[in-house]
């Protein structure tokens, strides 16, 4: 497939957004990188984007912008991706939709379900949907730490409605430059699958302070992070989510119960984290940053209290990291039996 022609465009150029515009761009696609802090774009500007992989180190020159200059744009894009916070996804798809395509595509490269918010801004039609399996992080302007390698990052792409269409197929292709990619007919189950791994290990490893595996090894942590697995699950099931293989695990060992929660979980532990591998709500909290709280429990507790019911385990969870926020409580394992209690009073 000739992708040559493509103009892309990637909003929020985060550990996420900046591992795939490196990968991209050294393949020859045109893409422009759009991040809204200021030091790292000028950094990219200046010495180009380094990312460390496991193997080796590359530098990468990046045809980078700084947010206010999507202004001054005027050639429309194929393909805009976006790596920005759950919380941001909205504006950004307002931002660039006078610069997409009457046919261009708007895709999440995000966890959480930001599906339909881009699809109320730029039309379900032009919405497609990612799922994510890759470990990264950014601590200074220009600098990425990768943590797996493009054959082991993981990804999953489909349209909302299910259809297989050409900017589909496009996006899959772009995308393989950084990744192994599958093509799905259902994103929204992909995605819940994805969900349904993140709940069980963002809060608690946030709240803790600690890595993702050291987090799930601490003694009395790991049936909470179960707990909440299994009533994300639940609601999964109650809403018709239909389970399907994900993050490379086969269909054949897809099982018919809420166990699929905990395979879930452990696939990440083992084949996507590594001993310092920090979840994002964390790296949030280390940076002063706001966390995706309402994309992850946030959201289990919200869903399940529209169909009357309720999440105890995540909402006593999210309750604590609400306090993080608030500047309660500070990430470290001294909170393990606040944490350890959620599941043990639910």
């Amino acid at each position: 497939m000739d992708l040559s022609g493509l103009r892309i465009a990637i909003v929020g150029t985060g550990a996420v957004g900046a591992s795939v515009a490196a990968d991209l761009i050294a393949a020859g696609l045109d893409v422009t990188a759009i991040d809204q802090w200021p030091s790292h774009v000028d950094a990219m500007r200046e010495r180009g984007l380094t990312v460390h992989l496991p193997t080796e180190t590359r530098v990468t020159p990046v045809p980078a912008l700084h947010l206010c200059q999507v202004a001054e744009l005027r050639t429309p894009f194929d393909i805009v991706f976006t790596s920005v916070k759950t919380y941001d996804t909205r504006w950004v798809a307002e931002l660039m939709l006078p610069l997409l395509r009457d046919d261009g595509v708007f895709v999440g490269l995000q966890n959480g379900m930001t599906i339909d918010a881009v699809a109320d801004v730029v039309g379900a039609e032009r919405t497609i949907g990612c799922v994510l399996g890759i470990a990264a992080n950014m601590w200074e302007p220009g600098v990425v730490t990768r943590q797996v390698s493009a054959a082991d990052t993981w990804f999953a792409v489909g349209t909302l409605h299910g259809a297989r269409t050409e900017r589909l197929e496009q996006v899959a292709a772009v995308l393989r430059h950084a990744a192994h990619v599958e093509v799905v007919d259902d994103i929204r189950a992909a995605k819940w699958m994805k969900l349904i791994a993140n709940i069980p290990e963002m809060l608690p490893s946030g709240i803790l302070g600690l890595p993702l595996l050291a987090a799930a090894q601490y003694p009395g942590v790991r049936p909470v992070m179960d707990a909440m697995s299994g009533e994300a699950y639940a609601l999964a099931i109650d809403l018709g989510i239909a389970m399907q293989p994900s993050l490379g695990i086969a269909a054949d060992d897809v099982p018919d119960s809420d166990q699929y929660a905990l395979d879930l979980l452990d696939r990440v532990l083992s084949h996507f984290s590594q001993p310092d591998t920090r979840v994002a709500v964390l790296q949030d909290w280390e940076k002063g940053r706001r966390a995706e709280l309402d994309a992850f429990s946030g959201y289990i507790v919200a869903m399940r209290a529209e169909r009357g019911g309720q999440a105890p385990v995540n909402e006593a969870v999210l309750r604590l990291a609400q306090r993080v926020e608030r500047g309660e409580l500070v990430p470290s394992p001294d909170n393990a039996p606040l944490l350890i209690d959620t599941h043990a009073s639910s």
